[in-house]
């Protein structure tokens, strides 16, 4: 029945003129075409095409078919039709209007979900770059409508990470991205062959958004195989080579591209970016560059006279906005990024001046935030190195402004205690190596103002900050022991009775207050317990002004008695300190009355 309505369509438009045919013998032609497919007449639908009487009926209305043959090609039933399939939607490609089957396969490519999206791209992009060649005009708007389409379908699939799921490729993305190369090749060669043609300007500028898109999707989060791995088992590298080679090949090669750094604005004012898109332009740059410096793709483009320092800054700002990520894949390589940049510098040699660059700054406050925030352990302990890799290669000017700024900016006790740590280094080396006026004397001083201090006075909750207390503590016995009040190198005894006063009584006070309040919950929670146990089996404890979660009475015990432990540890250090100081201002009381 289907087959005979079809012939009775196109019977009657046989006759007809092409600009005679009317909206609803394409909707009947449609109607029956799909019908003939559902009810496997395949052959005798692929007869009336191929019928050379029907040229020009198929040329018009035959595009209506493409779907539903590509639909009956991913359903994949009754294998032996699949041929006939093939062949009529080879036939249809063929003889149909370029326009109307663009139209019609970008539909079908929009359609799907899942891993859907990658067999029928996979299925169509062959067809698809065709009937774009065969356009007569506006081809880059087209060829440029199809790359956005696409981008935008591949970028919903998951990007596998480990290798196990490249390898097996499960949602197809590692398939489409080689096949998506292959489909881009002629339009890149096109533009490739005369540069300078205004008919290729447009094509340039639809292949260079391409480029930037697929730099950030999927390039920026992929995982990349081991370089000691072969180069052909790694999907990803290969696609970002094919990506960075085309940018090459349209007139936009890495260098010019990179070393054009915090002048991005005025490199592509010429090129009308929509705001979305403008948006991705900052990681699609931060994934070249990382591409380039950590993955080695494309060095043998950029010149080799340029100095460790300069590709520092070159990175800097690409370092920000990959740290600025939340995904642990894009941050990590910010990470990377920032280790192979550093590791080109010779310790010490980073001048100060460069932390007025804002991304010099900016940069170890990412650290931080990866430091403290990141989940994953290993990430936490990869930002610490680096944040100790950058403070190494500073100069000491550099050392000391990094660390007030992070002192005023961490706003985390373990950061703090990091910071400490490291000016106490910093002492240490002037002492045994040249003399440093950086940390020692009036400089020192202030930055002694910054650590020896309680942020709220007697009122800090010293449980919260304990740990920057204990590296400001081991810190002040260190100034105490190395430095003689006679000598006074640091300043510290100049600035004695000021510690005291901001730092050591308000100590005190805080020990007792925080002390007495956890020997009473203690007490409280030893007397409840029995009863708690009769009425349910967990309680709950306030301690400085904020409850403890729920747990076991016993938990809450040891939490309790934790806490008092760090207190005592606390004060220990502290008489210690005190000690030391009444010791050493005795002894020089005693020198200077013995000289009298």
């Amino acid at each position: 029945m289907a087959v005979e309505e079809l012939q009775c369509i196109i019977k009657r438009c046989q006759i007809l003129e092409e600009h005679d045919f009317k909206e609803e013998d394409f909707g009947l032609f449609q109607l029956a075409g799909q019908r003939c497919i559902e009810d496997g007449y395949i052959n005798q639908l692929l007869e009336i095409i191929q019928d050379e009487k029907n040229k020009t009926i198929i040329k018009t209305m035959g595009w209506n078919l493409v779907g539903p043959v590509v639909r009956c090609l991913l359903r994949g039933r009754e294998e032996d039709k699949r041929e006939e399939c093939f062949l009529i939607f080879d036939l249809l490609v063929k003889l149909c209007n370029p326009k109307e089957l663009l139209l019609g396969l970008l539909e079908l490519i929009e359609e799907p979900s899942g891993k859907q999206i990658s067999q029928i791209i996979l299925l169509l992009l062959q067809p698809l770059q065709t009937v774009i060649q065969k356009l007569p005009n506006n081809k880059a708007y087209s060829a440029g409508l199809a790359l956005s389409t696409l981008w935008s379908q591949l970028s919903l699939l998951p990007v596998p990470h480990s290798e196990e799921q490249i390898q097996a490729d499960d949602y197809g993305l590692c398939q489409c991205c080689r096949a998506l190369i292959e489909f881009t090749k002629p339009f890149v060669a096109e533009v490739a062959s005369d540069k300078e043609d205004p008919a290729n300007t447009k094509l340039k500028d639809e292949l260079l958004k391409f480029c930037f898109k697929s730099l950030k999707c999927p390039l920026l989060t992929a995982q990349f195989l081991e370089q000691s791995e072969e180069v052909g088992n790694d999907p990803f590298r290969c696609f970002a080579s094919e990506i960075i080679g085309f940018l090459s090949q349209i007139g936009y090669p890495v260098p010019q591209i990179i070393l054009n750094h915090g002048r991005k604005k005025r490199t592509w004012d010429y090129l009308e970016f929509e705001e979305e898109e403008d948006r991705q332009l900052a990681d699609s740059v931060a994934a070249l560059t990382y591409l380039v410096f950590v993955q080695g793709i494309g060095t043998d483009q950029l010149p080799m006279v340029l100095s460790p320092s300069y590709l520092l800054q070159l990175n800097m700002e690409h370092i920000e906005v990959l740290l600025q990520r939340t995904e642990q894949s894009v941050y990590s390589k910010g990470l990377e990024l920032l280790e192979t940049s550093l590791l080109r510098l010779e310790d010490n040699s980073l001048c100060y001046q460069y932390l007025e660059i804002k991304s010099f700054l900016a940069v170890p406050q990412g650290l931080v935030k990866v430091m403290t925030l990141c989940p994953i352990e290993t990430l936490r302990k990869t930002g610490l190195a680096m944040l100790q890799l950058y403070i190494d290669k500073l100069d000491s000017q550099g050392k000391y402004t990094l660390f007030r700024c992070l002192l005023n900016t961490s706003n985390h006790s373990g950061v703090e205690a990091f910071v400490i740590q490291n000016i106490k280094n910093q002492i240490d080396l002037s002492y045994k190596k040249t003399h440093n006026r950086w940390f020692a004397g009036a400089q020192l001083t202030s930055l002694l103002d910054l650590v020896l201090s309680l942020p709220e006075g007697a009122e800090t909750d010293l449980l919260q900050n304990s740990d920057r207390i204990m590296a400001s503590l081991n810190l002040l016995r260190y100034l105490v022991i190395k430095d003689n009040e006679d000598d006074n190198q640091t300043g510290l005894w100049t600035e004695l009775g000021k510690i005291e006063n901001n730092f050591l009584q308000p100590l005190h006070v805080g020990l007792n207050m925080s002390k007495a309040h956890y020997e009473a919950e203690i007490k409280n929670s030893q007397q409840n317990s029995q009863a708690a146990s009769m009425c349910k089996s967990v309680c709950s404890v306030t301690v400085g002004g904020e409850e403890i979660p729920t747990m076991p009475p016993e938990m809450q015990l040891k939490v309790l008695h934790s806490a008092l432990f760090t207190f005592d540890l606390i004060e220990s250090v502290l008489a210690r300190v005190e000690e030391l100081i009444e010791i050493k201002s005795k002894s020089t009381s005693e020198e200077n009355a013995g000289m009298k």
